[in-house]
C-alpha cells in the first residue's frame, strides 16, 4: 500500500436532468456540450516490449518494493528503466522537490520512455507541481501511472496540458493479478467501449463495512472522469490546480481517516463552488476510515450519506479502486458513463490513440 502522512449542512442544489436518448424511461444527469470540455491530448497505447520509466514523485520507498516492480513489469512484457534520481533519500522524500520533478520531466523527454509509472505515492506530489514542464509533456504525450498522493500530478497534469492520465496501481500494489489485468485493459488493448468490472469481494470483504456497495443517490450521469484521494484534492483547493467538478465523474477514495476528517473534507468540497455542479459521484473503498476513538462517533456510511446524498445527483459507494489490494485502473478526463443503482462505470471513449 501507499503509505501517507496524516491529515488534518447539508447543502441542497436542484440539477438539470437530461432523458438518456437510448434507454427509455431513464434520466441522465448534467449532459455537457463537446464545446464545454478541453481539448484532450490521448497517448499511444503501452504495448508489450514498450518501456515504463520509473519515477517516485513523492516519498522514499525500499529496494524490495524497486525490485518487485520491476519483475512484474517484465513478466508484463515491457522492459524497466529508471535514473539515479529515483532514490537519494531527503528527509522523507524520495529526493529533492527539483530532483524528483526533474525525473518526471526527464521521462517525458526521453523519446526511448514509452509510458510513467510511479513506485509509490506518498505525500509530495503537490509540492512538485509548479516545477513540472507542461509544455514538454505537450509535446510528448505519454501515459502516466499511479494513485493515493499521485492524485495531485494526474489532475494537474490533465488540466494544464489536456493529457489523458491512469488512476490505477502504484509500484508497490501492483502485483496483483486483477490489477495488472485491469491496467492492461485500458493502457495496452482498451475498447471503443468498455466497462470496469468491481472485482469480486472476499467474505471477509463483504462482512467488512468498508467495503460495503451502496447506492447513495439513484440514477445515470455523464460525464468526464477526475479525481482519486479525498484528501489531495481538498490540499489542491485555492492552487491554479484546483479541480473544477463541474459536469464531471468525481471518483474519491482515502485511507486511515477518521469519519469526522472524511465529514470535514467532504464538507470543504461541498462549500466550494463547483463540487454541486457534478454529474456523479463514486467512492472506491476507503480503508481504515470507519473507525474512531469516539465511541459516539457516526460511521464512514452514515457521514457520506449525510454529506452527499442530499445533492440530488447519482452517486454509489464501493468500486474497485483506492487503497486497496484490488485496483481497476481509470483514465482522468475521458468521458463515462455511470449508474449509480448497478454501481456500473463505462468508458465511453478510447482513452488512447
Amino acid at each position: 500500500m501507499s503509505p501517507k502522512l496524516p491529515r488534518r449542512k447539508f447543502l441542497k442544489a436542484s440539477m438539470s436532468l437530461t432523458a438518456y436518448p437510448f434507454l427509455p424511461g431513464k434520466m441522465v444527469a448534467n449532459v455537457p456540450s463537446k464545446n464545454e470540455l478541453p481539448e484532450n491530448l490521448y497517448p499511444k497505447p503501452l504495448k508489450k516490449g514498450a518501456t515504463i520509466g520509473l519515477i517516485a514523485p513523492g516519498f522514499i520507498f525500499s529496494e524490495e518494493i524497486l525490485s518487485t516492480t520491476k519483475g512484474v513489469l517484465e513478466k508484463m512484457g515491457y522492459t524497466v528503466y529508471y535514473t539515479e534520481r529515483l532514490s537519494k533519500r531527503h528527509g522523507y522524500f524520495s529526493n529533492t522537490d527539483v530532483e524528483r520533478a526533474g525525473d518526471l520531466n526527464h521521462m517525458f523527454q526521453n523519446k526511448n520512455v514509452d509510458g510513467i509509472l510511479c513506485i509509490r505515492g506518498g505525500y509530495g506530489c503537490t509540492r512538485i507541481l509548479n516545477l513540472i514542464e507542461y509544455d514538454l509533456i505537450k509535446s510528448n504525450p505519454k501515459p502516466l501511472i499511479g494513485f493515493s498522493d499521485v492524485t495531485a500530478l494526474l489532475n494537474g497534469i490533465h488540466k494544464r496540458t489536456g493529457l489523458i492520465t491512469f488512476h490505477g496501481p502504484v509500484g508497490s500494489t501492483i502485483d496483483d493479478n486483477f490489477s495488472k489485468k485491469a491496467l492492461i485493459d485500458v493502457v495496452r488493448k482498451p475498447k471503443e467501449e468498455m466497462v470496469l468490472q468491481n472485482a469480486k469481494r472476499t467474505k471477509e470483504q463483504r462482512s467488512n463495512p468498508e467495503y460495503e456497495r451502496y447506492t447513495i443517490h439513484p440514477g445515470m450521469a455523464k460525464g468526464v472522469l477526475c479525481g482519486g484521494s479525498l484528501s489531495v484534492i481538498n490540499a489542491l483547493i485555492g492552487t491554479p490546480f484546483e479541480i473544477d467538478f463541474t459536469h464531471k465523474l468525481v471518483c474519491l477514495e482515502d485511507v486511515g481517516e477518521a469519519p469526522y476528517r472524511m465529514d470535514r473534507m467532504l464538507t470543504q468540497l461541498l462549500e466550494g463552488k463547483t463540487f454541486k455542479k457534478a454529474s456523479g459521484i463514486l467512492f472506491g473503498v476507503c480503508k481504515g476510515c470507519n473507525s474512531s476513538s469516539d465511541t459516539h462517533s457516526f460511521t464512514l456510511k452514515e457521514v457520506i450519506l449525510d454529506r452527499i446524498k442530499p445533492l440530488g445527483i447519482p452517486a454509489a459507494y464501493g468500486f474497485s479502486f483506492g487503497h486497496v489490494e484490488q485496483n481497476f485502473t481509470f483514465p482522468i478526463g475521458t468521458q463515462a458513463f455511470f449508474e449509480a443503482d448497478e454501481l456500473l462505470l463505462k468508458l465511453t471513449e478510447k482513452p488512447v490513440a
